[in-house]
């Protein structure tokens, strides 16, 4: 069988088995992502059927699919909202990074992986997966309750701050000097609030460059216009992803929504690849070791969150119920603790058990945060309910 063949047979048998992954992921009601990186896991280095003959696409195809995946969330926001949520919720944005990365950043350092280790895991365990939340939040009706602006006013915040963090961790992972890095900060800081302003007050000279009324002039204009934003925000040091996510905001309007659904069906492809390439460069015979850490962080980072939460809705005045489910909410990681860890193991600037912490954490944290958005309704009323009971109890008792 020549190479041409062997390469079309195992990139097909990866884009079915994704499709089987993501109707499984349907029927049981949980978000695809940990299905597509154990089935990475099961057929990358050190798994049951290794593929060698799709790499060079996989690469390219990942790098897309983290373009489409931001450049989709940056169309969910207009600038206006970005402003809006940061008036809002900048605190509890802020305290929301700080608490999540803390436990990241100290269990690197107890691992002995240094500065460059402690940046990278503290950025996993701190951002929360958009993606998740809102199918989570749309999934279970709560769109519209008191508590969901809250979150995404928290969400909006930590997206932002992936916009100066990814331009940080480049600069930390290729090992420039400090003057360097402040360089980068500066050039990251100035793009995001250059565009910031263009889509205040331009964003619909911007849409009207990439609409158009037909869909295949539309698609390829919007896709051309995400892949040459990323490469110039690269070429600047500024993340490929961030530059995208500035795009998709100063796009706005109808162009925004019609974009979003014209592009939908090519982030999930591209996505999934991304996922699956993740788990395709690491070794699962590497995670059993660090599962214990894995497992420990993901019990820190519960509890962060869901204080995180309980807290930010508590200052807009919502009762005890919306503060544990803005909690809860908040829980799911994902796509971006992905991104994080790639772009660290792609510059091989972190070791190896790195990855595999990575992607033990991201898959127990995907599955619990749709669980917990789910149960933490009852539990709480439970919670509720025992908390009077045992206080009248001595009451009674007298």
């Amino acid at each position: 069988m020549n190479d041409t063949a062997l390469e079309l047979i195992e990139l097909g048998a990866v884009f079915f088995a994704l499709g089987l992954l993501g109707r499984l992921a349907g029927r049981i009601g949980m978000s695809p992502i940990p299905l597509y990186l154990l089935g990475g896991l099961c057929f990358g280095t050190g798994g049951l059927v290794p593929l060698g003959g799709i790499g060079d696409f996989t690469a390219i195809a990942g790098e897309v699919g983290v373009v489409l995946l931001l450049l989709l969330l940056g169309l969910e926001y207009s600038a206006t909202e970005l402003m809006t949520g940061l008036r809002r919720s900048w605190t509890a944005g802020l305290l929301d990074v700080a608490l999540n990365a803390a436990p990241g950043v100290a269990v690197a350092l107890a691992l002995g992986w240094g500065v460059v280790g402690a940046t990278v895991l503290g950025g996993v365990t701190a951002i929360s997966s958009s993606g998740i939340v809102a199918k989570v939040l749309a999934d279970l009706g709560r769109l519209g309750n008191r508590e969901t602006p809250v979150v995404l006013s928290i969400l909006v915040l930590e997206d932002l701050a992936m916009a100066v963090y990814l331009p940080i961790l480049t600069a930390v992972l290729v090992g420039v000097s400090f003057v360097g890095g402040l360089q980068a900060v500066g050039i990251s800081v100035a793009v995001v609030g250059v565009v910031l302003v263009v889509a205040l007050r331009y964003g619909r000279y911007v849409s009207a460059i990439v609409d158009s009324p037909d869909r295949e002039v539309f698609l390829l204009k919007v896709l051309g216009a995400a892949l040459l934003v990323a490469g110039a925000a690269s070429a600047l040091q500024v993340s490929a992803a961030v530059g995208a996510f500035l795009l998709g905001i100063a796009i706005s309007g109808s162009t925004a929504e019609n974009a979003a659904k014209l592009l939908e069906p090519l982030r999930d492809l591209f996505a999934a690849v991304f996922f699956v390439l993740f788990g395709l460069n690491t070794d699962p015979r590497s995670i059993p070791p660090v599962l214990g850490w894995a497992l420990l962080l993901v019990a820190a980072t519960t509890l962060t969150k869901l204080a995180t939460g309980w807290w930010a809705a508590g200052r807009q005045g919502i009762r005890p119920l919306g503060r544990a489910r803005a909690g809860a909410a908040l829980i799911a990681h994902g796509e971006f603790s992905i991104v994080i860890a790639g772009l660290a193991v792609s510059y091989a600037a972190v070791p190896n058990e790195l990855a595999a912490l990575a992607t033990a954490y991201v898959l127990i944290m995907a599955v619990l945060g749709p669980i917990a958005a789910r149960v933490v309704e009852p539990v709480t009323r439970w919670a509720r309910a025992r908390v009077p009971s045992r206080s009248s109890a001595p009451t009674a008792g007298a």
